[in-house]
């Protein structure tokens, strides 16, 4: 263990994190979503909500500042009735780590699916709540002196 860092993030998917530059992507995959066809990495977090990992992931890793949406939600498809409250866990979760209230784009479904293929990589999860797939923009570690 080391200090500092939230013990949900595994060494495999801190390794993946550290080898992402400026723009690469990560998807946060629901349980529901083709995480293993899709994915050029896989990081197996089966178990784990994706709430509780964006919040220990924006601990260490900075969303895009330079883009206008640094992250992206997959949209409803149309005349689907499902409700999508975990989207407002993601915004405060996102809005507290980084300070950006609108960080998010809506993309369809199959767009998103064709997205998250040329992804660095993508985190399976235990996520049960429909909708709940979200795909993160890197950005840089600006020198701190």
């Amino acid at each position: 263990m080391l200090k500092g860092i939230p013990s949900i993030l595994s060494p495999e998917l801190l390794k993946v994190l550290m080898e992402m530059g400026h723009s690469d992507e990560i998807v946060l995959a629901d349980g529901n979503f083709p995480a293993a066809s899709h994915a050029q990495r896989l990081v197996r977090c089966d178990g784990h909500g994706i709430p509780e990992l964006l919040d220990a992931i924006l601990c260490l890793f900075p969303l895009d500042q330079y883009v206008e949406k640094p992250a992206a939600l997959m949209a409803v498809m149309p005349g689907d009735k499902t409700e999508t409250p975990i989207w407002e866990r993601y915004r405060e979760i996102v809005t507290e780590r980084s300070g950006l209230g609108e960080a998010f784009e809506e993309v369809e479904r199959f767009a998103f699916y064709e997205r998250a293929k040329s992804a660095y990589a993508i985190i399976a999860t235990g996520e049960s709540a429909l909708y709940a797939n979200l795909i993160l923009k890197k950005g840089v570690v600006a020198e701190s002196k």
